[in-house]
Formats: structure tokens, sequence, C-alpha cells
């Protein structure tokens, strides 16, 4: 008991914390080193560790509660309803590719609950962000919109104008206020306005960083989905070829073909065809170098045939002749030559 009342004492004070936590989230904000430097990151854990320890220190001290309105928060303890727009602005300040889709959703929560304690006690006017549920209903009405309307884009564009000029008379109004405030004769209306101011601009900062966010999820989500598509496409590729086999009906047909298995065919229809066709053996390839001695053939015997039929016709021509020559003398029919 007494080691545990002597680790608490050693904890820093809540007004001290918080004042850690706000100077690393500036000197975050305004570092000229690069944001993946091992110096950022380095405070960029220490902040979200020592917000994890003031969220459970204001857990523990119950200062919100849930019927209090906002007159009712002292002014001094406004600030620490700024604790879950600190947790989503460093959680977005981490480099870690491979986590980074987890990141953008742990930031957009903590926006989101800042967002909503906002709301509850009236800090300002604005429309809460859609959950994930209800935005996932409205991304997929709206898919099936062939043309979506322009009155919501035209509002859209106008409350963005708006929060930007919002933040920025914010910050000029916080930037003449600081140098007050950081004196000690500063009295309670001041500091009620600072830190209402602060809410207010964190309130703008939080609705820029979950619009950010969900475009940067819905990138990486369509990202992820085509590197799932290109991986499984080129897996099926890389895949052997299945060899053909013959499936039989019956056991007759098992004892020509095989049953199938484990006697498979060894080459396909078109393996058997470019061999073949190599080799000069189908019947259309000896049809075509066969045609022309066929046909030369053909036309031999034929001329052989009419040669035998010459012959044979002079050779009765001839035995005609002779049997006339026979009958008829030397003269015969001359009736001019009478002497």
């Amino acid at each position: 008991m007494a080691a545990a009342e002597e680790d608490k004492s050693l904890l820093p004070r809540l007004p001290e914390l918080f004042e850690t936590i706000q100077q690393l989230l500036d000197e975050v904000e305004e570092a000229a080193e690069p944001t993946a430097s091992r110096i950022i990151q380095d405070k960029v854990l220490k902040g979200l560790d020592l917000l994890k320890t003031t969220a459970e220190m204001l857990s523990q001290l119950d200062l919100f509660g849930q019927n209090e309105d906002l007159e009712e928060i002292a002014s001094t303890d406004l600030k620490y309803l700024m604790v879950p727009a600190f947790q989503g602005a460093l959680t977005m300040k981490q480099v870690n590719p491979s986590k980074r889709l987890d990141h953008l959703q742990w930031a957009r929560e903590h926006f989101l609950n800042y967002l909503t304690q906002c709301q509850y006690y009236h800090v300002a006017e604005f429309e809460l962000p859609q959950t994930k549920n209800n935005s996932a209903e409205n991304n997929t009405a709206s898919s099936s919109m062939a043309y979506p309307s322009l009155i919501p884009m035209a509002s859209q564009r106008q409350a963005k104008i708006e929060r930007y000029r919002e933040k920025k008379e914010a910050e000029r109004r916080l930037s003449a206020m600081r140098s007050a405030m950081e004196s000690s004769q500063v009295d309670d209306e001041h500091v009620r306005e600072y830190y209402l101011l602060d809410l207010r601009r964190w309130v703008c900062i939080s609705l820029e960083e979950i619009e950010s966010i969900d475009q940067e999820i819905k990138i990486l989500r369509e990202k992820d989905s085509s590197q799932e598509a290109l991986t499984s496409h080129s897996s099926l590729q890389d895949r052997p070829p299945v060899k053909p086999f013959t499936l039989t009906r019956n056991a007759t047909q098992a004892k020509v073909f095989g049953a199938g298995y484990p006697s498979l065919a060894s080459l396909t229809v078109n393996d058997w065809y470019d061999q073949h066709w190599k080799c000069g053996a189908l019947p259309d390839q000896g049809i075509a170098k066969t045609a022309p001695e066929v046909k030369s053939s053909a036309q031999e015997q034929e001329d052989q045939e009419q040669e035998d039929e010459d012959d044979e016709q002079t050779f009765h021509q001839a035995q005609q002749q002779d049997d006339w020559k026979d009958t008829h003398p030397r003269g015969y029919g001359n009736r001019q030559n009478m002497g």
C-alpha cells in the first residue's frame, strides 16, 4: 500500500503532464526535420505514452460528468477536453507503412471521440462525421446513383470554406491572447475564452483530418484489393498445365482407353498434330505430295493406251492395203493410161 502511494506521488501532476504533451506536439508540428526521423518519432511515441497516462488520470478523476453542461466545467479544466484530439494528431504522425491503415483507423477514432464530446457540450455547431457503418451504407447508396447531386457537393464545399475561416480567426485571436495567458495576472474570463477558442480550432482540425483519413483509407484498401487480385492472377498463371485424360463409361472402354488413371495420355491433340506435321505424316500432307505422281502415272497410262490404239489401227490399215493389192493388179482403174 505504501509502495503504491509512493508511485502515485512520483507521477507528475495533471497540469504539468498536459503542458509537456502540448510542448511535444508543438515541437513535432513545427520541426524542420522530416517526420520519419528518429528524433521526431521518439517525440511522437513519448507524447502518445503521456497522453495515455493523462487519459487514465482523467478517467479516475471523473472531471467531465455526463450530466454536466459546458458552463459547469471549470475554466482551467476545459483544456483537458482536447486530449483525444492530441491523441489523433500524434497518431497521424507515426511512420510505419505496414501499420498505416491501423494508425489511420485509430486516429479517426480519437478525432471522432473528441468531436462527439464537443458536440455533447455544445462547444461549436457542426455536423458529426458518419461512423464506419453509416459511411459504408452511404457510399453504397451514392454509388448506385448514376448522376450524383451537385447540391450536397456545393454544401460540403461551403462548409469547408467556413471551417477554414473559423480556424484562421481562432488562430489569430489565440495568438493575440497567448502573451496574456502566460502572465500570472490573467482573469478567469480570459482563460475560459482562450480555451474555448482552442477547442473550436481543434474541432475544425478534427473535421479536416477525418475527411483526409477517409480518403487515404479508401486508397489503401483499393491498393490492397488490386494487389490481391494481381497475386491470385499470377498464381493461376504459374500453375502447371493439367494433363489430358480419358473418362470411360464402362469396363469395355476402360480396357481400350484405360481407367483414366494412371494411364494418362502423353500428348494433347495439338502436340500430336504438331509432331505429325513435322514428320509430314498427316493425311493431307500425303495427298498433297502424291497427287502429282498419281496424275502423271494416269496420263502415261492414257498415252500408252492411245499409242496402242493407234498402232492397232495402223496395223489394220496396212493389212487391208495388202489384201487390196492382192486382188487388184497394178494399174487397176486407171482409165486414162490405156496403153
